[in-house]
């Protein structure tokens, strides 16, 4: 089974990087302004320019409100749906198929299975954390490379993953099911 690593910086999801041997890939940046916490997800598309992906408004103390994803906007509980067990999280992706992170039932790590049960990434967090010229890294994403057609390495469904993948670290971090 071939897979991508995309490392994952910072402690802090809301404020971290995935990063390659290519660079920078993705990027999620949080700002407070007047009150109002919004974390927006960028995809690098090129040296030095970057997409915006998704714009998620907090609610009060980090509590899920809204997310505006290309030029849909949904509440960002629809992206983490309970899933029947604690810790096992659901969501529709751009393909209308349903997916789910749950954790692996051997180690730390969560998995992320498609419609049909099959892995197509799972997410493995680094203790401690090591050193790059990023930055400190936290966590590892890895994709499986031919899971699902191979779309899971191909927008919007990695933007997705990875959207979803922050989402569950930040939950998990706040102990929140």
């Amino acid at each position: 089974m071939n897979n991508t690593s995309l490392l994952w910086t910072s402690s802090d999801p809301l404020q971290s990087q995935l990063f390659s041997t290519l660079g920078t890939l993705y990027r999620f940046d949080t700002v407070n302004n007047g009150g109002k916490t919004t974390t927006t997800l960028y995809r690098s598309i090129k040296q030095g320019k970057e997409d915006r992906i998704a714009r998620l408004e907090w609610g009060a103390n980090f509590s899920l409100g809204r997310a505006t994803i290309g030029r849909n906007m949904v509440s960002m509980v629809d992206l983490v749906l309970p899933g029947g067990a604690p810790y096992y999280r659901r969501f529709f992706g751009p393909d209308g198929y349903q997916y789910t992170w749950r954790p692996d039932q051997s180690n730390d790590d969560f998995v992320l299975e498609d419609y049909s049960g099959n892995v197509i990434a799972m997410f493995r967090p680094i203790f401690p954390g090591k050193k790059y010229n990023i930055g400190e890294v936290h966590g590892e994403l890895l994709l499986v490379d031919n899971a699902g057609r191979g779309m899971v390495l191909h927008p919007p469904l990695m933007d997705m993953v990875c959207l979803t993948a922050m989402l569950n670290r930040m939950l998990n971090q706040r102990n929140q099911q």
